[in-house]
């Protein structure tokens, strides 16, 4: 036998004895989770292990861009210690190689194109075989340790919540939560004083900081046309663990701008380009990635002071595509350039469109109102959520379950509910009422004395609610509506004594088509 095939043997060998020692589980044979590992890697070690390295081979198939790892074993009441990386086809050789090491410090890791636990490189998740290394500084002599790794694999187009192990609920009680729905850092056009007073790309950190100060409970990060702030994200979600973090990124382009929340997947913004022609064509294609898109500061001039920022879509972009639009951006509630008349008209054209609100921040710790930038959580979009998730808010802003706080503040609350017969209906809901059927309608203010309460049916003032003062911080208000058997849409705000908008609420839809 000459030296180089007694190699190969004794290579295939070791190969051999690590899949036996590794033994695999599919998802079937493993626990029951949101959403089961795709495999499962079971070992034992013994004293023999001690101050040793071990490969966990593993086949990665195609159309992977995520693996996720979460990695547990025994005997550490005996002060076993195992470590943890990760290696891609290239080994510790090539480009695609070492993706990271984490030591002990770490149960649960994720590596992706865009984004990677700290440890770990983000990059390409290539096809082929990849491994786990286990080092094993300390296992006693007599000690026996057995360790058990479970693997999900991402693909294009799922969510960004996927899976639900790397991203479970902060809070998982339904209730109303606040945030900001529209901010800029370093990796878009948001700046800052350096230490030295200048004026720098402001990084991240600042940004969630500011936000977890002002007493929110999630914010989305919306830089222009990117999601490479997904990785800094990733870094501070752990630590900032009352401060939901959801990627975002703000579609920039020359005839208007529009959040999209929930996803890192790629997406073409080149509107009036020929892969592009036009935002009906961005629509169908971010259609199937499971995100909220919103139409942002849609009455906006559009030129050389601010290039697309006024929605000017041509052909018109269909709005049965569309779930949301931003109608407070900043301090502009109240003013010409709101955005409730372009929801308005949406709303009478019979589109259920959420209103939402964003302080489309570009500086950290800003205390001015100005228009392009303004105070974290000015306004803040308050959604009644069954929990505080990535889906859970999400979800409640598809249904509309939403209304917005202009001036940010920490506690004000706007509630509408109604009720025909059994049927009943709250704020996004729709409710239908026979001809000549009456249904009643609750609001429920708190924090706003002084105010007034006002009843919008289609836009308009509803006189048969009438304007109700709030002379209370706890005020319900009662009135009725006959239903003609119509499509209609009602909603409630409430406004201060120059009738700026305090609090605007989402509609109940009565008689909606199905």
């Amino acid at each position: 036998m000459n030296l180089r095939f007694r190699h190969l043997v004794i290579n295939a060998l070791a190969c051999l004895v690590l899949l036996l020692a590794a033994t695999v589980t599919r998802a079937a044979d493993a626990p029951s989770n949101d959403r089961p590992p795709d495999l499962t890697l079971h070992g034992e070690l013994s004293g023999k292990d001690n101050q040793t390295y071990r490969g966990l081979p593993f086949e990665v198939p195609a159309r992977v861009n995520r693996i996720t790892v979460q990695f547990d074993y025994s005997g550490r009441d005996e002060h076993t210690t195992i470590d943890l990386g990760l290696l891609g086809p290239d080994g510790f050789r090539g480009q695609d190689g070492f993706r990271g090491w984490s030591g002990g410090s770490k149960k649960l890791f994720t590596v992706a194109a865009t984004d990677a636990t700290p440890s770990y490189l983000p990059g390409p998740i290539r096809t082929g075989r990849w491994q786990l290394v286990l080092g094993i500084p300390n296992i006693r002599k007599d000690s026996h340790s057995s360790y058990t790794a479970n693997i999900w694999f991402g693909h294009p187009g799922d969510p960004a919540w996927e899976p639900a192990v790397l991203n479970p609920p902060l809070r998982k009680e339904a209730g109303w939560y606040r945030g900001d729905l529209h901010m800029h850092t370093a990796h878009s056009d948001g700046s800052c004083k350096s230490q030295s007073g200048q004026r720098v790309p402001c990084p991240l950190f600042f940004t969630v900081q500011g936000a977890a100060q002002r007493g929110l409970d999630f914010i989305a990060i919306t830089d222009h046309n990117t999601v490479s702030h997904a990785n800094a994200m990733r870094e501070l979600q752990p630590y900032f663990d009352r401060l939901l973090l959801i990627p975002g990124r703000e579609i920039t382009t020359f005839t208007g701008h529009a959040n999209f929340f929930g996803t890192t997947a790629p997406v073409d913004f080149r509107v009036g380009s020929k892969d592009v022609p036009d935002w009906n064509a961005l629509l169908r294609a971010i259609a199937p990635l499971h995100g909220v898109i919103s139409i942002n500061h849609a009455i906006r001039a559009s030129g050389e002071v601010c290039m697309g920022c006024g929605w000017t879509a041509q052909p018109p972009a269909d709005m049965a595509l569309v779930q949301a639009i931003e109608v407070v951006n900043g301090g502009d509630a109240g003013t010409p350039i709101s955005g409730v008349p372009f929801w308005e008209q949406q709303l009478s054209k019979g589109y259920r469109l959420t209103g939402i609100g964003g302080s489309d921040n570009h500086e950290a710790f800003q205390n001015e109102l100005r228009i392009g930038s303004n105070p974290t959580g000015v306004p803040t979009t308050v959604v009644h959520a069954e929990a505080l998730s990535m889906p859970a808010i999400l979800d409640g802003i598809r249904a509309g379950h939403v209304f917005i706080d202009t001036e940010g503040s920490r506690d004000r609350l706007l509630e509408l509910s109604a009720e025909a017969n059994d049927r009943h209906a709250a704020m996004g809901d729709a409710l239908r009422a026979a001809a000549s059927e009456k249904v009643g309608f609750e609001a429920h203010v708190a924090h706003a004395k002084g105010a007034t309460l006002i009843a919008l049916l289609d836009g308009k003032p509803f006189a048969a609610a009438g304007s109700t003062a709030i002379d209370s911080d706890d005020l319900r208000h009662r009135f009725e509506w006959t239903s003609d058997g119509k499509p209609h849409w009602l909603r409630v705000e409430a406004r201060d004594a120059s009738g700026k908008p305090l609090l605007i609420g989402n509609p109940i839809y009565l008689n909606a088509p199905r």
